[in-house]
């Protein structure tokens, strides 16, 4: 995971104590955090592009990829949506956050099912 302009507006905190109590083997909890960080990374860019006026979306992408830790992109933001870029974002990160902690929570279910009958299959 590299460091991107919105890294400092959230926290994994939560998805990370559900993760950790879900999975056990490192190999899978490493590839678990490579999905989160992709979905994270891509709803975050497509709420950024809903929200930027097309006109503006090539110079950000550029800007993006010659510096994705430039946390000078929250200001740019900021001046082209004419608001608080850093609080539009900490907002929709919250809705992700939540989504992925719902979905650790119905796999969750699924896995523990899966080992009460493997146990009763055994007795």
């Amino acid at each position: 995971m590299s460091k991107l302009f919105y890294d400092k507006l959230f926290s994994f905190n939560k998805i990370e104590k559900k993760l950790n109590k879900l999975v056990r083997d490192t190999q899978e909890k490493q590839e678990y955090w490579i999905v989160i960080d992709e979905i994270v990374h891509h709803k975050v860019l497509h709420c950024i592009l809903d929200e930027l006026d097309e006109k503006h979306h090539e110079e950000f992408l550029v800007r993006l990829e010659s510096g994705p830790h430039d946390e000078g992109l929250l200001e740019f933001l900021s001046d082209k949506i004419k608001k608080d870029a850093s609080e539009f974002l900490k907002k929709e990160i919250q809705s992700i956050s939540r989504e992925i902690l719902a979905d650790l929570k119905t796999h969750n279910g699924r896995k523990v099912k899966s080992k009460k009958k493997a146990r009763s299959k055994k007795q």
